[in-house]
């Protein structure tokens, strides 16, 4: 099993309502180079706070192992072409390692946070924007030979020699597609290198659900699941002691509350009989009573979307869990737990033999 972190994630109190935005871009130089010495397979940056495409620049010109990727970039912002010439660039300037993570967001971030049309269903819409993607990517690599691309959603027709980036040492750069609901991860089997499993998905879900799904769209393309590597960034709720171990689910119970107050995520939660809980948070998200939305979060649905363990529990239970499901695992906050790097090496090194 492959391990990545992620880098530049909001901060806890984020999630509780507090805009502050405490995460900085400043020292990423040196945290990257931390995660490569640390062990970690791969390093990713969200879209939360920052552009996660910029950060990435900085992360592959100071490591040399490490793969780095977008976890995930949001996609209709931005054209294909601005997007397909942001990877070309981070792929050649990584030296290969580069993996363009995308997904959607829903409707009301499109609009409202980013400004951009929602013109269209976004399954169909995004498998016109891969399909681009992949025609871009092909004529920037064979500047003499361009593809077009006529889809539904997205036309690309004309590349000029004069627009063209040109080839590069390695032009496959594998996308990978963030998924919670069977129309994403269908779509992900079929057409892209990875899938990257929103972490409001429960490894039951995930099970039951996403990976059947995965599997349809495997056959669809004549593909074998074997070749889809499904990254999954499960809630830790992890301390080194008893001590620290409420405060960490505290702040799990925070995250999984804010997700789980978004409709479009309510299928899971629908999945685990527990829409009342989805329609409450929601009520109260939109009435901006963050702090008061952990505490419907039970213990029952923590144990669900979380791992909860003391110190050397959470490499096992971490496999355990993740077994027949991940190929990789992200540790979403891993740099909380820094503090004890022998034990993070140690965790790294247990996960990586699983």
């Amino acid at each position: 099993m492959r391990v990545e972190m992620t880098m530049l994630s909001p901060e806890t109190e984020q999630y509780a309502g507090k805009g502050d935005g405490g995460v900085s871009i400043a020292g990423i130089a040196a945290e990257a180079r931390k995660v490569e010495d640390l062990g970690f397979d791969g390093a990713t940056v969200p879209e939360a706070g920052h552009d996660p495409y910029l950060p990435l620049a900085i992360v592959a010109e100071h490591t040399r192992r490490i793969v780095i990727g977008t976890n995930v970039a949001i996609s209709f912002p931005r054209s294909p072409m601005v997007t397909a010439q942001l990877a070309w660039d981070l792929q050649q300037l990584s030296g290969g390692r580069f993996k363009l993570g995308l997904g959607t967001q829903v409707k009301g971030h499109n609009e409202r946070r980013y400004a951009a049309p929602w013109t269209a269903p976004p399954g169909p819409r995004m498998r016109d924007y891969i399909l681009c993607l992949k025609a871009m990517f092909e004529s920037f690599q064979n500047p003499r030979k361009p593809v077009d691309f006529r889809g539904e959603h997205y036309q690309f027709t004309m590349m000029p020699p004069f627009f063209n980036p040109g080839p590069i040492e390695h032009p496959q750069i594998p996308i990978y597609l963030a998924a919670v609901n069977p129309y994403m991860a269908r779509l992900g089997g079929e057409l892209c290198d990875g899938l990257r499993i929103h972490p409001i998905s429960t490894f039951r879900h995930g099970r039951e659900v996403l990976i059947p799904t995965i599997r349809e769209g495997v056959r669809r393309a004549g593909r074998d699941l074997a070749e889809i590597d499904v990254v999954g960034s499960p809630f830790l709720a992890v301390s080194r002691d008893e001590e620290g171990l409420e405060a960490a689910k505290a702040a799990v119970r925070q995250r999984i509350a804010f997700y789980a107050s978004t409709r479009t995520y309510h299928s899971v939660l629908d999945f685990h009989g527990w829409s009342e809980l989805g329609m409450e948070l929601h009520r109260l998200s939109l009435e901006g009573k963050w702090r008061e939305m952990p505490e419907l979060i039970s213990d029952e649905v923590l144990d669900e979307f979380a791992v909860v363990a003391i110190g050397d529990e959470l490499a096992p239970k971490l496999r355990e869990r993740s077994e027949g499901l991940f190929t990789t695992v992200l540790l979403d906050g891993a740099s909380a737990l820094q503090e004890d790097e022998q034990w993070l090496r140690a965790t790294i090194e247990v996960l990586q033999q699983g």
